[in-house]
């Protein structure tokens, strides 16, 4: 219930966020469109808007068929209608040359009587707001929470959701449109349906979808994101559920005891048959959730593997859910091999769709359930650290199912953590999810663009310089390029990738990388990107500050998230 009133306050939000506040005049001036006077209008925009985003959802979410078409083709859909109806109000005369040879005119007005025959009250509205329909879906955290995790499990739940969602955004932009009007109408000037006032915004509407089409309304957003003290994400995220696990203060069984779920929509399984919680009953089982580019993944799964050979013939069986952040971790080959590289021997499930994360509720890499023998989660741990304890209430756990552990010591220490409050944060590159990027032009959704670095960049930033073409979880080279980044580590890790392996260059402080602070996986001041993973770059003696990170990267190089060690 709470998601769901949630929900509804976040399409109130959504107007807000600064994906929207571009599109508005465009709810203004469609309401605007032919005669001034008429209230239909915001009305049909609004609807027809919340139509297009229910239908949207469905399409791309409930169907395979749109999973792997770029996101460009629906911005290009979108912008491309904007300014057709823009040249279409604009030239009023070719609109209705166009309706008659189409025949549009006059199936509308036998589909929807006389209180619809002039063409301009009812077609040109229900376009603009099928067009507005998936560039306002992609604006909210709550309506992406939504869609990763409640559609997946439950489709007749996820629905109610977006329809609340749909509700409340809808309210605000009838108010915007029905108030924008009264305000408008009371202009004189403006009541002329051919006047100069309403091929303005006849011209608005084809600024506006250009700024659509090229993605330089995404620059819009991220210069409002980063110059305004409002933060529109932040504010959504608190209306996102927190977790419902009824934590203890027991420092090993830390949660009370539930019934764990079973796995389900797995896409296959690698290191062994498929598992199922009810043929594990009578065992010991860690599930554990992870991604294999994520780097506090890696850290931990040493610690698993162990855990895993050391106690498997007393029962105790480890199942890693593999659920991938980014879309090249959801091919086989790229996990099996990965598996292989890190040593990993217990089952791997492959949860492409996170059928079984949200099953588990989970909501983070990684995150480990530990379940007794019964088939009840006793603790579950997110993040790293705390593998002396994971290890004893493993142990507990074996002992009350009758294993004999009395010739098998536990662990007697763990190295510290290669974290620090004060190290540089992960750092995400694509436009999804970029932080502290500093430089011009601003970064911008799916567009390519010449870049240029920052002057002087500050701690924990990064700029660009030369062609790069920016997507939703990558940026990628267009020619030589260039990246800078200024740390606060002792390592530093990239998740990288190159159709063909090719050589990047590193530097450190504006010189070659010398062999004593170069990562494991560059030789002679440079790295080959290849096959998409997580790359080595950088390994001081100790945890340095201002150190100017410098990529020289040839054309078609992807590079996707920083994240670094101390």
């Amino acid at each position: 219930m709470f998601l769901l009133f949630g929900a509804f306050i976040a399409g109130i939000l959504t107007v807000l966020a600064p994906c929207i506040l571009a599109l508005l005049p465009i709810i203004v001036g469609g309401s605007l469109q032919g005669n001034v006077a008429d209230r239909k209008r915001p009305v049909i925009i609004a609807f027809s808007l919340a139509a297009s985003i229910l239908f949207f959802t469905v399409l791309l979410k409930a169907t395979s068929l749109l999973i792997d078409i770029d996101p460009k083709v629906i911005t290009y859909i979108s912008g491309s209608i904007i300014v057709l109806v823009g040249l279409l109000t604009l030239f009023p005369n070719l609109y209705a040359t166009i309706l008659v040879e189409l025949g549009i005119e006059h199936r509308a007005q036998g589909l929807l009587g006389k209180s619809f025959q002039n063409k301009s009250e009812f077609i040109g509205p229900v376009i603009t707001g099928v067009a507005l329909g998936p560039v306002f879906s992609s604006c909210s955290p709550v309506y992406a929470y939504i869609l990763a995790t409640v559609l997946p499990v439950n489709f007749a739940q996820a629905m109610a959701y977006i329809f609340s969602y749909i509700v409340g955004l809808t309210l605000v932009l009838l108010l915007i449109g029905y108030y924008g009007q009264r305000f408008i109408g009371k202009i004189k000037f403006a009541s002329d349906p051919r006047g100069l006032f309403q091929r303005v915004i006849s011209v608005l509407f084809i600024v506006v979808g250009l700024l659509v089409f090229t993605g330089l309304d995404k620059r819009f957003q991220t210069y409002v994101s980063q110059n305004t003290p409002f933060n529109f994400d932040a504010l959504s995220s608190k209306l996102l559920p927190a977790s419902d696990r009824n934590m203890t203060n027991d420092a090993l069984y830390n949660v009370e005891p539930y019934q764990a779920p079973e796995f389900t929509g797995l896409s296959g399984w690698i290191n062994s048959e498929a598992q199922t919680m009810e043929g594990l009953r009578g065992k010991v089982v860690l599930v554990d959730f992870w991604t294999y580019s994520c780097i506090n993944c890696i850290r931990n799964n040493p610690y698993i593997e162990s855990w895993y050979q050391k106690y498997k013939d007393q029962g105790f069986v480890v199942v890693g859910s593999h659920a991938p952040e980014f879309a090249f971790e959801k091919n086989r080959e790229n996990v099996q091999k990965a598996v292989r590289d890190q040593g990993l021997n217990y089952p791997v499930a492959l949860d492409n769709d996170f059928a079984t994360w949200n099953a588990f509720g989970n909501r983070s890499w990684p995150t480990a359930y530990l379940i007794d023998a019964e088939g009840m989660v006793r603790r579950v741990h997110e993040g790293e650290g705390e593998y002396a304890e994971t290890e004893e209430a493993i142990r507990g756990l074996l002992s009350e199912n009758g294993a004999n552990l009395a010739g098998q010591s536990g662990t007697d220490s763990y190295e510290a953590l290669p974290i620090r409050d004060d190290q540089t944060p992960e750092t995400y590159l694509g436009l999804k999810r970029a932080s502290n990027y500093e430089g011009k032009p601003a970064l911008g959704r799916a567009a390519q663009s010449t870049f240029a670095f920052q002057d002087k960049l500050n701690e924990n930033s990064w700029s660009l310089s030369g062609g790069w073409e920016i997507q939703q979880e990558k940026i990628i080279a267009r020619g030589e390029s260039r990246l800078r980044f200024n740390t606060r580590a002792k390592d530093v890790y990239i998740v990288a990738a190159s159709d063909t392996p090719k050589a990047v260059g590193v530097k450190l402080n504006g010189k070659p990388v010398s062999d004593d602070s170069a990562g494991d996986d560059v030789k002679s001041s440079m790295v080959t990107f290849g096959e998409a993973k997580l790359y080595r770059i950088i390994s001081l003696h100790k945890f340095s500050e201002n150190q100017l990170l410098e990529l020289e990267v040839p054309d078609g190089v992807e590079l996707t998230v920083f994240t670094f060690g101390s």
